[in-house]
């Protein structure tokens, strides 16, 4: 099994910034970025400014979780800014979803969707066979160390039956509060992607190594499954 990591630089120790992303480069998946406006979540993180800073450090994919009133707008600064996949909420795409979604293909890039936990799936069942990959979130949205929502890893199952009874080509990703209280229950659901932040890495010591180690231990402990480290 091939375990896909994806870590939360909102949550990163920004004094070690260049050492992190150097450390982590080669043995994660993608780099998770949080670009918040203050007003679809109470709070203020990353900027599109923000990847051409990681770009300067690392080829490693990254990875734009918006949440943000206006997703459009976001969606051409996150171009302009090469993010790999760019992924708007659900709650804000009515409308405007297909234009958002052939906007990021014809740039090149993957486009992505992102549904709170009271959110369901049927509600981007339109046009899920167009989306590049689809986040779950597993904690409300918008600030570290909220409680994790179990029953949210119901919606990671449905989507991976529809995608093999369709034969879709998402990746489904869980966001919030993945750490080694919680590794067992998500690694049940199957997602191909964890967001990992501070719970489940960046909090585990000051040292990355050390901390990203204990990670791998961690996920070991409560799956069985190996990571290469």
């Amino acid at each position: 099994m091939n375990v896909k990591f994806s870590p939360s630089l909102m949550t990163m120790d920004l004094k070690n910034f260049k050492e992190e992303i150097s450390f982590l480069s080669d043995k994660v998946d993608s780099f998770h970025i949080d670009i918040m406006d203050g007003h679809f979540v109470p709070n203020l993180t990353l900027s599109p400014w923000f990847i051409d800073q990681v770009r300067t450090v690392t080829n490693t994919p990254v990875s734009s979780h918006l949440m943000v009133e206006d997703p459009t707008f976001w969606v051409d600064e996150l171009i302009k800014s090469r993010s790999d996949y760019i992924c708007f909420p659900a709650e804000r795409a009515n409308g405007t979803a297909y234009r958002m979604i052939n906007k990021i293909h014809a740039a090149g890039l993957k486009a992505g969707v992102v549904l709170n936990p009271e959110t369901p799936v049927n509600s981007i069942a339109s046009y899920l066979d167009d989306l590049d990959k689809v986040t779950i979130m597993t904690v409300d949205p918008g600030f570290a160390g909220e409680k994790f929502v179990e029953s949210a890893l119901d919606k990671i199952v449905q989507l991976r039956d529809i995608r093999d009874e369709n034969q879709y080509h998402y990746l489904i990703e869980m966001d919030g509060s993945s750490n080694r209280k919680s590794f067992k229950r998500i690694h049940d659901a199957n997602p191909d992607i964890y967001i990992i932040g501070r719970s489940g890495l960046f909090g585990l010591d000051d040292d990355i190594e050390v901390a990203w180690n204990q990670m791998v231990h961690n996920f070991y402990d409560a799956t069985g499954v190996a990571v290469a480290q």
